[in-house]
């Protein structure tokens, strides 16, 4: 059982919100959280990358000059390895990145980590009705009222998309926003700050409890 203070919208308390969570052993959590977060990054990846060999690169068919006589170096390909538009040697190739990790101990991590930012979580009533239209300098003044300066990396999680919230802060430089069914083990952990609504923080429960 987890507690934290809820903020309203000018940053003053407005009462305690408790959240439950199962998380990892103690002795077992730092490992599947990091293996959550390679999975990620590296299925991020789009293993695109591409190299010809010299038997994919066109011409080259003919020998440049005869074997002997010459006083040059033997050559059989002007597309050897050797040479300047040559193939390559053990070039990269596309290939699929892909790790694969159980579903459970996938929400097992995400949970984990999530519960590792208590100390830096700051919850927030819903604040969607305070924007009639977008406007960026509000949602900064106001998220820098919660508690987290504009200099830091703050994750803002909400319930669902707010349009005029989300057009408010897309231009903000060190500001994230998500939705809570969007949850991810990188931004939990990259985040100095992790802003949630608490209509958002009762949706992570219910689609991340198991």
């Amino acid at each position: 059982m987890f507690e934290c203070e809820v903020k309203n919208w000018q940053g003053e308390q407005a009462g305690q919100k408790t959240f439950e969570l199962r998380v990892a052993k103690e002795e077992t959590a730092a490992g599947v959280v990091h293996r959550a977060l390679v999975r990620q990054m590296t299925n991020s990846r789009q293993g695109t990358a591409s190299t010809k060999t010299r038997s994919e690169i066109r011409g080259g068919g003919r020998k440049p000059w005869r074997q002997k006589g010459t006083g040059r170096a033997r050559a059989g390909s002007i597309r050897s390895p050797l040479w300047r538009g040559g193939g390559v040697i053990f070039g990269p190739k596309p290939r699929d990145f892909n790790l694969k990790m159980n579903r459970k101990e996938r929400r097992l991590a995400l949970r984990t980590a999530f519960a590792s930012r208590l100390d830096d979580l700051i919850v927030v009533e819903e604040f969607g009705d305070q924007f009639s239209r977008p406007k960026t300098k509000e949602l900064v003044n106001a998220i820098a009222r919660w508690g987290s300066p504009i200099d830091e990396k703050t994750l803002l999680i909400l319930a669902e998309k707010n349009q005029n919230v989300y057009l408010s802060a897309r231009n903000v430089e060190n500001l994230k926003l998500i939705v809570a069914d969007q949850l991810n083990v990188y931004d939990l952990l990259h985040a100095d700050k992790v802003v949630v609504t608490a209509s958002a923080l009762e949706k992570i429960q219910e689609v991340y409890s198991d």
